[in-house]
């Protein structure tokens, strides 16, 4: 009998907690967490103690599929490859390389990330290519890099525990992130006081030294009632504001028409909660804000997180431990998706696609003779505009979902229906997948090397504990077969270590990251600029990336829909701790689809009972985008007038409902507020 323990990093939330899997004879049988890992400290949350599963779940894809007639058929790796790349050279030759859209995903590795959008820009030759960090942090990255020169997470996990105070807004941190909320509470228990701000009860509020019940999408409203009440009360760290900041006379003159009274007819929360709330966070030595999809995915994500950054600045909570502007990623690897270049304004390491000389350094690197171009690419919600228009004719999908992820489903299933190809690769035959010509089997994350960076820009490896189930294949290896066949010779890698040496030499913030450095040292924060740099534990010490931090004076603006008489509601959506994201690996867990197996949508019991509806009754949940027929859960976890959805489920799919509507800056949709109707279907 041959016994491994293999130390590997997590495929679910961005924490980045290790484990080793327990591999017997070749198979998976286990997991033993890993009590030196700095982030989950020998701890686990159910999803990770259970990651096992899924990867040999009966639904997985072992061999390449074809579509005739309306129907799959097994294919050779080569008669795939073969119809791929005729199909691709002939859309490229009759429409061009700006008829391609490419989505990577957030859910495979640095090197593959790297690579699909090298795919695009070097073989495609378009910048059409994003990932579903659009859907979830886009406005996170616009707006802090606005204002700080850095749109990533400021401190780190550990950090948390040592605080003083959290604000901590439109993050379900306890479920989403469970073993950075525990940090969280044990801080509390040492005596750091919580400013919870969500409108629904979570577990979290229990905790909370003061809740604010605010209405959705009313966020940059209660932000500056904070700001004004704490330069009123003379709560402003005017030393901090003086050397490290600019513009902040233009936000104070801003900000003073936020007065508590005018901030609680919008936002519903109570003036006196106000001034509480901002005595505690302008009082405190050391004060972290915590958000997370509940401030990003909004017509004013930008706006909200140009706020947030207002807050910590006015207050001198940045550039020391313990403080900071935190966005936790709700994906294990958004942070490196959007880091190695996945998007479509920036190569890896956020170099501007629109900078010649960046353009010239990724050209000649990659041995092109084409140009890259110049233009900005088109975000997923474009692509699928443009696939509805007719503009789009071919999609390649990584390692994304988006019939259950994306807005407005039924006009992402019109659009991916009238493309003239689509390719998705992916472990299980998704909702997209179904949709598709051709599907490509890849592999989990088990099954390959590599690398994943964290919310807290903690880059981890990747290692592979067992050889790929039936035909599949690494991500990696599809991406540079397929190059290759259309006739690139940059793309002969013999494993990702190799491509991470290129990624290194490429992209200054990972230029002193290496596979012998992480299996040295466990782990790198970036920026990690050379092989002798130690990392970077938190930013903007002493200075900020772009120089003087920058207040912008953010006027309120409502959601792009509110209520009416026909669509009463405001509904909102999220997650749960037992499932994550589109439910494709964790509906195949047997122990978390037991715990909750289906949706549901939440509705006080004044509403419930007003429209003649009982707890676990199937109802009908409508928008002007479409209808769902879902159970009802009766709770007073959300208040009246409101109602609350789990995205995680395709039969009572939330994102049918959702608004497309797109934030003008960053292009993240609208899906955390829209209107809507709740009816009682009756027997």
């Amino acid at each position: 009998m041959k016994y491994d323990n293999i130390l590997t990093t997590c495929p679910y939330c961005g924490c980045g907690c290790k484990y080793y899997i327990q591999v017997i004879n070749g198979v998976a049988k286990g997991v033993m967490p890993c009590k030196e890992d700095p982030v989950s400290e020998g701890k686990l949350c159910i999803k990770g103690w259970n990651v096992v599963d899924f990867v040999y779940s009966e639904g997985r894809l072992t061999k390449p599929l074809i579509k005739e007639n309306g129907k799959f058929r097994e294919a050779s790796w080569d008669e795939a490859y073969n119809l791929i790349v005729s199909k691709f050279k002939k859309i490229k030759e009759q429409h061009g390389p700006q008829a391609f859209g490419l989505l990577s995903s957030a859910k495979t590795t640095n090197e593959e990330n790297y690579l699909m959008q090298k795919f695009a820009r070097s073989i495609i030759v378009t910048n059409n290519v994003d990932h579903c960090a659009r859907l979830c942090h886009a406005s996170t990255v616009a707006g802090l890099a606005a204002a700080f020169g850095s749109g990533a997470m400021t401190n780190s996990i550990p950090e948390f525990e040592d605080a003083d105070c959290f604000l901590i807004t439109g993050s379900n941190t306890t479920e989403q992130h469970p073993l950075i909320g525990s940090r969280i509470l044990r801080a509390k228990e040492r005596g750091a006081k919580i400013i919870l701000v969500d409108p629904r009860l979570i577990q979290l509020a229990k905790f909370a030294d003061i809740h604010l019940r605010q209405k959705p999408g009313t966020d940059v409203a209660w932000l500056n009632g904070l700001m004004y009440v704490i330069i009123k009360d003379g709560l402003v760290d005017e030393e901090f504001v003086k050397n490290r900041t600019e513009n902040y006379e233009k936000l104070k003159k801003e900000v003073m028409n936020y007065p508590p009274e005018k901030v609680e007819e919008i936002t519903g929360v109570p003036k006196e909660d106000i001034i509480s709330a901002a005595h505690i966070f302008g009082n405190a030595k050391t004060a972290s804000i915590i958000y997370s999809m509940g401030i990003t995915q909004h017509t004013t994500g930008v706006d909200n997180v140009k706020s947030c950054a207002n807050l910590a600045m006015i207050t001198g909570n940045m550039g020391k431990a313990c403080t900071g502007v935190n966005p936790l990623r709700g994906q294990n690897n958004v942070q490196g998706a959007c880091d190695l270049g996945a998007l479509p304004n920036v190569f890896p390491g956020y170099q501007a696609v629109a900078n010649g000389e960046f353009r010239e350094k990724f050209e000649k690197a990659w041995k092109m003779d084409d140009k890259i171009p110049e233009n900005v690419g088109l975000t997923v919600v474009e692509m699928t505009n443009e696939a509805h228009a007719g503009n789009i004719k071919c999609l390649y999908i990584m390692g994304e979902n988006p019939m259950v992820s994306d807005p407005d489903i039924n006009h992402v299933k019109e659009s991916l229906e009238s493309l003239d190809f689509l390719v998705v690769q992916d472990i299980f035959l998704t909702e997209t997948a179904e949709l598709a010509d051709v599907v490509l089997p890849g592999t989990s994350f088990l099954e390959k090397d590599g690398t994943f960076t964290g919310t807290d820009r903690r880059v981890q490896r990747v290692r592979k504990a067992i050889e790929p189930l039936g035909e599949s294949k690494p991500d990696w290896l599809i991406i540079s077969e397929l190059a290759s066949r259309m006739g690139s010779s940059a793309f002969e890698y013999n494993s990702p270590k190799e491509i991470q040496d290129e990624i290194a030499s490429l992209t200054p913030l990972y230029g002193g990251i290496s596979y012998e450095r992480l299996d040295d040292l466990g782990y790198l924060q970036w920026p990690c600029l050379d092989k002798d740099h130690k990392g970077t534990v938190f930013l903007h010490k002493g200075k900020f990336t772009r120089g003087l931090g920058c207040f912008f004076p953010i006027t309120y603006k409502p959601p792009a829909e509110l209520p009416d008489k026909e669509y009463p509601f405001t509904l909102t959506t999220g997650r749960i701790l037992f499932h994550f994201h589109t439910g494709t690996m964790t509906r195949c867990v047997p122990k978390l689809d037991k715990e909750v197996p289906t949706g549901y949508v939440e509705i006080h019991p004044v509403d419930a009972d007003r429209l003649g509806i009982k707890d676990g009754e199937i109802i009908k949940v409508s928008t002007r985008r479409g209808t769902i027929n879902i159970p009802a859960y009766i709770t007073r976890k959300v208040p009246e007038k409101i109602v609350f959805i789990p995205f995680h489920f395709k039969e009572c799919a939330a994102n049918i409902l959702t608004n497309p509507a797109l934030d003008p800056i960053a292009k993240i949709p609208e899906l955390k507020v829209c209107a809507c109707k709740v009816e009682s279907i009756g027997e």
